[in-house]
């Protein structure tokens, strides 16, 4: 909004000036005359750009109105003279009408393709649900049957549906989060403590899997401004990536190192890798290649990392194992 009304600004502003300038200079001066005409075509540019056809037709009418006078003013009663003369202003309003035209098609082209790519995000969206959903809701449907008709165990029964359910609830929550916009908040805290509380959250998991999960943080303070609630989420999503390649016995390490202005976060495992092609998939929505993953999990974390003005890589070899890289500025304002 503030763009456009510098852009009328201007506009007004740069006409007025060439015109008072056409008035100004001597007649006989017609080189300087016929270079300021010329400059009329810059505001009718940027209003084409500013506004579509209305901007370059509106700009292209003050123009009009504003040169005429001074080509009546200035007649020296040759038609031909004054053929001369009209002929770039007229060209100026073919000019206006084209570009106009043509940014105006531009915008409603790019307005259709924003519109189908919502679409069809949204088709992706829906089809991930249901595809996802199908799953638990038939495994609650047949155990809670068994239930009602006193077939087999009813605890182990009332244990699957709170595992669909749980699932379920996973798999709506990941969509909403990467649906939604991303809001921060802000704040200091020490990055060690993150890490410690993701290593916290992922502790279960590893010992479930006999794995071994080490942290190796500085002695001093690691002070950023972050959002802890966010950032810890996506370390823990990373985390658990880690863990579900990894194998019996293997570590996954959690590295944090610092500098005066940069953090850096490493997550590496040893486990089986990833290939070379499958890494530019990584990140994007809905590509995983785990049993019962959402792949959301990889493009949540990027989009948070990078909310907070960092950056994230992977690196991966088949076979040695994977390591995700994250480069936080300690002050997420800064880039």
């Amino acid at each position: 909004m503030y763009v456009k009304k510098y852009a009328v600004l201007f506009i007004v502003v740069l006409i007025g000036c060439i015109t008072y300038l056409q008035y100004s200079t001597i007649s006989p001066v017609r080189t300087l005359h016929n270079i300021f005409r010329e400059l009329y075509y810059i505001p009718v540019f940027v209003g084409a750009l500013s506004y579509g056809l209305a901007g370059a037709l509106l700009s292209y009418l003050l123009i009009f109105c504003l040169y005429l006078p001074y080509v009546i003013m200035t007649w020296p009663g040759s038609l031909f003279s004054e053929t001369n003369r009209l002929l770039p202003l007229l060209l100026q309003g073919l000019f206006a009408v084209m570009a106009g035209y043509l940014v105006d098609r531009d915008r409603k082209h790019r307005t259709q393709m924003e519109r189908d790519r919502y679409l069809a995000d949204v088709g992706r969206i829906a089809t991930v649900i249901v595809h996802d959903l199908k799953n638990p809701l038939i495994a609650i449907e047949g155990f809670a049957r068994r239930i009602k008709e006193g077939r087999g165990k009813t605890d182990a029964a009332v244990q699957v549906i709170l595992n669909s359910a749980d699932q379920m609830q996973k798999i709506v929550t990941s969509v909403l989060d990467f649906s939604r916009p991303l809001q921060l908040d802000i704040k200091q805290i020490d990055l060690r403590d993150i890490v410690k509380h993701a290593r916290e959250a992922c502790r279960i998991k590893a010992e479930q899997r006999e794995m071994i999960l080490s942290v190796d943080l500085p002695s001093v303070p690691i002070n950023a401004s972050i959002d802890s609630f966010h950032l810890e989420r996506a370390l823990v999503n990373l985390i658990t990536n880690a863990i579900d390649a990894s194998g019996k016995d293997q570590k996954v390490s959690i590295i944090l190192a610092a500098d005066n202005t940069r953090a850096t976060i490493i997550i590496a495992d040893k486990g089986l890798g990833i290939e070379k092609k499958n890494i530019e998939n990584i990140f994007v929505p809905f590509y995983t290649k785990k049993r019962g993953g959402t792949g959301l999990g990889m493009p949540i974390a990027k989009k948070i990392i990078e909310g907070h003005r960092g950056k994230i890589h992977i690196s991966s070899k088949p076979g040695e194992g994977t390591a995700v890289v994250i480069d936080l500025p300690l002050d997420s304002k800064e880039k």
